[in-house]
């Protein structure tokens, strides 16, 4: 069984191409007021936790918001505390969140109250991506190798993530099914405490976003044997799609902000504007080319059509994995 995550794809691509401008004459007319919460839905550490900060250290460089912007963690149960926490926060003008695909899981796995589609969309930033990796010292090279490992290992094979119906759990259950494999999923606080458990012999493999893996890569310490996107990333170019190797799973992870719902529309003009500035900043257009994000902007109702598209993909995904709720 295959699952791709391209449908809509070029839809999604071709309605980011035009940066929405419209709000920004109504942006002058709001400020905030006292510092922004920018909520984050997962623990320290990991990708999602880096690159929030990330957005902070820009805007704050940058001079993009009036008022600081304060990074606050709310990882608990894959991001509900998060979903839950905003949804307290109704017509709040000074919170935002930074969202990953637990913004569609958490909801469809676990009876939270929320609804996502009563949220306000700002803007997605990119759209990430996924790699199989093994550790260095394996004597795994090739995709036919991990198969044929887990195999003889007989459902001891050790794949590390970050939680069950996290975005990790998914790709793994798309390469049980796609290859009749069973792997023993063992979770872990975020994306960075499983790449050093891969690094320290811990776990078997990982389908961690590269972001995560990359300084150990550089290092020499984890390999990297296929890449759950259409096209190689251009800082693994030696390593191959899924897709080459003849088998269509494709699976990318939403690097994207909300906001409560009832905000004020001059503040979210004024948040849109912040990340379309955001956006355009030499630092983060380097930064997705060197950790093999794709930069794609998109906001307003064709970022709310976005989400609501990709929550129907993920329910009809975790129903196939027995998930939903």
């Amino acid at each position: 069984m295959t699952y791709n995550f391209t449908r809509g794809f070029a839809l999604a691509l071709a309605a980011s191409a035009a940066l929405v401008t419209a709000p920004v004459a109504v942006a002058e007319d709001w400020k905030p007021q006292k510092p922004v919460e920018m909520v984050i839905m997962a623990g320290q550490g990991g990708g999602a936790d880096r690159l929030a900060r990330l957005f902070q250290s820009i805007i704050q460089k940058e001079n993009l918001a009036s008022m600081p912007v304060l990074p606050v963690n709310k990882g608990g149960g894959s991001g509900a505390e998060a979903l839950r926490y905003l949804k307290d926060k109704e017509s709040d003008n000074h919170v935002i969140m930074a969202t990953l695909n637990s913004y569609y899981t958490t909801p469809l796995r676990t009876d939270i109250g929320v609804d996502i589609e009563e949220f306000t969309p700002i803007a997605r930033m990119a759209l990430d991506t996924f790699v199989l990796w093994v550790n260095a010292d394996s004597d795994i090279q090739t995709l036919d190798d991990y198969v044929a490992a887990v195999k003889a290992a007989g459902g001891e094979w050790k794949m590390g993530g970050t939680g069950t119906g996290q975005e990790d759990s998914l790709v793994t259950a798309m390469l049980e099914n796609e290859f009749d494999i069973k792997v023993t999923y063992v979770p872990f606080k975020g994306g960075g405490d499983v790449a050093k458990n891969l690094v320290g012999g811990h776990i078997d493999s990982s389908v961690n976003n590269p972001s995560e893996a990359l300084g150990f890569y550089n290092a020499g310490k984890v390999r990297p044997i296929a890449a759950f996107t259409p096209e190689r990333i251009s800082v693994f170019p030696d390593t191959p799609t899924m897709g080459e190797l003849g088998h269509d799973l494709v699976y990318w992870m939403q690097r994207s902000f909300v906001a409560p719902k009832g905000m004020d529309p001059a503040a979210v003009a004024y948040y849109t504007e912040m990340f379309e500035k955001l956006n355009a900043s030499e630092e983060w257009q380097t930064y997705t080319t060197e950790k093999a994000l794709m930069a794609d902007f998109l906001t307003g109702d064709e970022l709310q059509a976005y989400f609501l598209d990709e929550r129907g993909k993920h329910a009809d995904l975790l129903g196939k994995m027995g998930e939903g709720s």
